[in-house]
């Protein structure tokens, strides 16, 4: 089986790349812009695969879209392309808006127009599968409820309504063009290789150089926390065994406030990094709380039974035991984060 995945050196898409070679017998291309998020480094362990294939492109450039399909003739579409970062959707919309929904169209028309000249054989077995977010249902207030795959749509950000256009767009080319699609919505990632702007990796990061840990107003923000390797097993999955026009919520089932992921963190960090910046007593004092994000979410949390019941799918890593590997790989990845820190990892594109 030949696998494409968009966005393939991103933060999720390189830990689905790495699965993919490494626990399946699958081809992979990767293709990806390499934008300021997308780093070939996260892919090192893979790259010399005979199996993996990297291509450089932007998926709303509709020609190389088209030949790439040309090119691969592959069997499935994992599209994790996007801009995901909310405070940057806030302050520029219009990257989310041309990536997240022109890019998402441009891509499904390409791989319409390849699916439509495929065998009945082939045309049967091939699959799109659009990776989404939680985010695109908008937040819970009642501290009982769950996100389910019935949940409708109130996105509050650019970043999620975009994604939200994106989602639509995918289940419209099922219903009206009858392309194969299936659509996963997921709720926080985190682990190895997390671009240093999100919260976990920034935490660790400025801890580390006694720099302040923001926290958005008042911290009691709630989140589900999935393991980023738990996230691709699931992704690879619902790709290849999921039923077509069926969507699934995948979730950790940690949810946490985000001060108590911070606590979590500096305590982490007090037994694993002990020899602190100079003058700092403690990692706590670090905490900083700064005036929250405009349209701030208060609580995701997702029911992620039907992937489980379905497609046999648990998450292995705790929030405990995942958050530890995690603070355990940035300690002895420096080199890794320092290249993006300083800005040097970009100087490898080109």
């Amino acid at each position: 089986m030949l696998i494409f995945v968009t966005g393939g050196a991103g933060f999720i898409g390189s830990a689905v790349v790495r699965h993919l070679i490494n626990a399946t017998s699958c081809s992979v291309v990767n293709i990806d812009k390499l934008t300021y998020a997308g780093n070939l480094d996260s892919l090192s362990s893979v790259a010399a695969s005979s199996r993996y294939h990297f291509e450089q492109a932007d998926i709303c450039d509709a020609g190389v879209m088209a030949a790439l399909f040309n090119k691969y003739q592959p069997d499935v579409v994992m599209h994790l392309a996007a801009e995901s970062h909310v405070d940057r959707s806030i302050n520029g919309p219009g990257n989310f808006i041309q990536t997240n929904i022109v890019g998402t169209y441009t891509l499904l028309e390409a791989a319409r127009a390849y699916w439509s000249a495929l065998p009945s054989d082939k045309k049967a077995e091939f699959r799109f599968h659009h990776v989404s977010t939680d985010e695109v249902y908008g937040d819970l207030h009642g501290t009982d409820d769950l996100f389910t795959e019935t949940t409708p749509y109130a996105p509050s950000s650019p970043y999620s309504a975009s994604k939200a256009g994106s989602d639509h767009l995918v289940r419209a080319w099922l219903r009206t063009f009858g392309l194969p699609t299936v659509v996963t919505n997921c709720s926080n990632n985190y682990g190895p290789y997390h671009f240093p702007e999100k919260l976990i990796p920034l935490m660790i990061l400025n801890a580390l150089s006694g720099k302040p840990l923001p926290v958005y107003g008042d911290g009691k923000q709630i989140r589900d926390w999935l393991y980023v390797e738990d996230h691709a097993r699931a992704l690879v999955k619902v790709a290849t065994e999921g039923v077509v026009g069926e969507t699934y919520n995948i979730g950790g089932h940690n949810e946490k406030q985000n001060i108590e992921v911070v606590h979590t963190l500096c305590a982490l960090l007090e037994e694993l990094a002990p020899n602190k910046p100079a003058g700092l007593q403690k990692y706590t004092d670090l905490i900083t709380y700064v005036t929250d994000r405009p349209g701030h979410d208060v609580r995701y949390a997702i029911d992620s039974g039907k992937v489980e019941r379905e497609l046999g799918w648990l998450p292995q890593e705790s929030f405990e035991s995942g958050l530890r590997k995690t603070v355990q790989w940035y300690l002895t990845n420096q080199n890794w984060w320092q290249a993006i820190l300083d800005g040097s990892y970009q100087n490898a594109k080109g």
